[in-house]
């Protein structure tokens, strides 16, 4: 562990990346699907993109630090939260300030730029903290605990730029696997991160989930990756609900990690029009029996189709079929 030679904070600060424009020649701009970044991996992938000619992407950030402990401990003054984008590869360094969303709030609002000919690979996104400490300015006081990765050319946000989808016999495979036997697919959220279990015994079902086919099986291979996608967004949401650090007064936290980011994505879709907290708050009451649980069921599952873009999926996979008769006639 790093000693400092003056107080730091505790707490946990987190930060997210919550939308990227991407900017061409002659100032055309587009807006990233949701697809290209996910707040489990903590990575921005720039290939998903339409458009190959973009110039510049701005990330859109939302940081949440500690502001209960910077409030009653008093150690820290002039506080500062700073975005700083690096590159290995290309000595490339780009800062941006955040600015809070009101006086003494928690959350931090700012957008940072990568442009393109100054990054090579994968760029590093760091949260940092800065305050005043003991009459000395600049001290970095906290940092969020992971950096996130924006990928230059990646074409789905991952980590360690592999599928976090494992392929297995569901009859053969772990004996808690043998009860999903007739299962396509179920998420595993006991890891450190989520992994899809993709059940080969399912005939057919590699094949449509790699792409492999004709035109239809590759269109219905899209809709079942989005489902997919929703079926690991529902399963990490109620792993992070169900593992919350709770105050002496009763009030939940979120969690540091991967499961704090995916509760604040989720929480504004199923209890719309609530702060952040008060959603937490509500939600993890209704889960404990103090309320209907089962009738937020509808809200997690809206919430998870829309973050894995369900509904668009489905519409082009409509409009695809609809076609294929007239293109086999032609």
């Amino acid at each position: 562990m790093k000693a400092y030679p003056y107080p730091r904070l505790t707490g946990a600060v987190t930060a997210r990346v919550t939308a990227v424009r991407l900017r061409g020649p002659g100032d055309a701009r587009e807006q990233l699907e949701a697809k290209g970044y996910s707040v489990v991996e903590q990575v921005v992938a720039l290939g998903v993109a339409e458009r190959a000619d973009w110039q510049t992407a701005r990330l859109a950030l939302t940081a949440t630090i500690p502001a209960r402990e910077i409030e009653t401990k008093g150690h820290w003054s002039d506080i500062d939260v700073v975005a700083v984008l690096t590159e290995g590869a290309t000595n490339a360094r780009t800062v941006a300030r955040l600015m809070p969303t009101a006086e003494g709030s928690r959350d931090w609002t700012g957008e940072i730029e990568l442009v393109r000919d100054d990054h090579l690979d994968r760029a590093s996104l760091a949260v940092h903290v800065v305050a005043t400490v003991g009459g000395i300015r600049g001290r970095i006081v906290a940092s969020a605990e992971q950096e996130w990765l924006v990928d230059v050319t990646a074409e789905a946000p991952l980590r360690d730029r592999q599928l976090d989808v494992t392929t297995v016999s569901f009859a053969r495979g772990a004996e808690w696997l043998r009860s999903f036997r007739d299962a396509p697919w179920v998420v595993d959220t006991s890891g450190r991160m989520p992994t899809v279990r993709l059940n080969s015994d399912f005939e057919g079902l590699v094949a449509l989930v790699e792409g492999r086919g004709s035109k239809v099986e590759s269109v219905v291979g899209e809709m079942l990756l989005a489902q997919m996608c929703a079926d690991v967004w529902t399963a990490v949401f109620h792993t992070a609900i169900g593992d919350l650090e709770i105050e002496d007064d009763g009030t939940p936290l979120f969690p540091p990690d991967w499961r704090g980011a995916v509760l604040r994505e989720m929480l504004p879709d199923i209890v719309p029009g609530r702060s952040e907290e008060d959603a937490l708050r509500e939600v993890h009451i209704r889960r404990t029996g103090a309320g209907s649980w089962a009738d937020l069921q509808p809200r997690i599952q809206y919430a998870a189709a829309r973050r894995a873009e369900v509904p668009k999926t489905l519409a082009g996979t409509v409009r695809d079929i609809e076609r294929l008769p007239q293109e086999t006639h032609a």
